[in-house]
């Protein structure tokens, strides 16, 4: 491939990861998609219909990763979260900051872009500050702390460090296509568990699971496909276009933020090109956007309280260290990293939502002091 058309792959690739972000915004602003309102509707009311949109969109996450293996569109050991290190304390302590965080902020990276997209002003600060946040934990002072410490403490498996290599060869599978079949059984297992519920099937429930399940995979067969590209024209070397890692990616909102706000302050640098998380992340503040203007949604709104601007802050720290700690934030460990069956994302949703819950125990808490 000549660089001409090399730098056409790029473009297209940007392009329709923005496209495909911009629906995934419009779909989760429309049908209400959120992983903290999915725990606090059970938490609080008992209500388990926002939990199985989520779950619905793990499921189709990882039928449609599992399909594209065994059908050659993708290398599934080229996908980021596919590795032989389960960093399982990175993990659990940046999932647990995760998880907290995202209850004071009032949602996690993903619903922060989105509630940017409708006016909400407390959502650009929880932004700014934590893009800053997780650009300091992936490069700055925080950074040295995480790399000294928690990123210490690892287990390196053979071959990689997923449910699904794990378990093919204990089930007599081959261990090129085996983690495949599992995900794919595990994926439908888990779909049929969620659509047995009659109550379930409605049009908000079933195009919040499905479209945000489905634009995990197109994301994935765009990076993973479109974008891959076996000699760089440069380098002559194989690499996936656009994406920040190098490597396969799907979407996730934690390490773009950060992209977001270093594209922005040094644009003028030769250097720092357009990513796809760079794209991904306006992609989905237009979708949110656009879908709230089509809605009669959009509206200002600001802080209500210096307690309240405080909760905002602290949350957004924690889930920028957290997200860039836990290697992905709901949406990147809890879909797209489920997707692959990743022991680290096992890991970090499970400590994602311990942390939420003891954050909504603790607000609870609160109130009845102030009573």
């Amino acid at each position: 491939m000549d660089q001409a058309a090399f730098n056409s792959l790029n473009l297209l690739v940007l392009w329709s990861g923005f496209a495909l972000a911009f629906l995934f915004g419009a779909i989760a602003q429309a049908t209400h998609f959120c992983t903290m309102g999915a725990i606090s509707d059970v938490v609080n009311i008992g209500d388990w219909s926002r939990a199985r949109q989520w779950m619905l969109a793990m499921a189709v996450a990882m039928i449609g990763f599992a399909a594209l293996s065994l059908t050659g569109q993708i290398q599934a050991d080229d996908a980021l979260y596919v590795t032989p290190r389960w960093s399982w304390l990175s993990t659990s302590v940046g999932g647990l900051m995760f998880g907290a965080g995202m209850v004071l902020s009032s949602g996690c990276g993903n619903k922060t872009l989105i509630r940017v997209g409708t006016g909400n002003l407390k959502a650009w600060v929880v932004f700014v500050v934590m893009g800053f946040s997780a650009f300091a934990t992936l490069r700055g002072i925080t950074a040295v702390g995480r790399n000294a410490t928690v990123d210490q403490v690892f287990l390196t498996t053979e071959p990689q460090a997923t449910l699904g290599h794990w378990l093919a060869p204990i089930l007599g599978l081959s261990p090129e296509q085996g983690p495949a079949w599992i995900g794919l059984v595990v994926g439908l297992l888990l779909a049929l568990w969620v659509l047995r519920h009659a109550d379930f099937w409605t049009g908000t429930n079933l195009w919040a699971g499905l479209g945000c399940g489905g634009i995990i995979v197109a994301m994935w067969w765009l990076t993973g496909h479109i974008g891959f590209v076996d000699e760089h024209p440069q380098t002559l070397e194989a690499v996936y276009v656009a994406t920040n890692s190098g490597r396969m990616e799907s979407l996730s909102f934690v390490a773009p933020m950060a992209y977001v706000l270093d594209w922005l302050m040094f644009y003028s640098d030769k250097s720092k090109v357009l990513t796809l998380g760079v794209m991904i992340a306006l992609g989905v503040i237009a979708g949110s956007f656009v879908s709230a203007l089509l809605m009669r949604t959009f509206r200002w709104e600001g802080f209500g309280s210096v307690e309240d601007l405080g909760n905002h802050l602290l949350g957004a720290v924690l889930m920028g260290v957290g997200g860039v700690t836990a290697m992905g934030c709901t949406i990147g460990q809890g879909l797209s990293g489920m997707s692959t069956l990743a022991l680290n994302a096992f890991t970090a949703l499970a400590f994602i939502v311990i942390g939420a819950l003891l954050a909504m125990k603790y607000q609870i808490w609160r109130l009845e002091r102030q009573v």
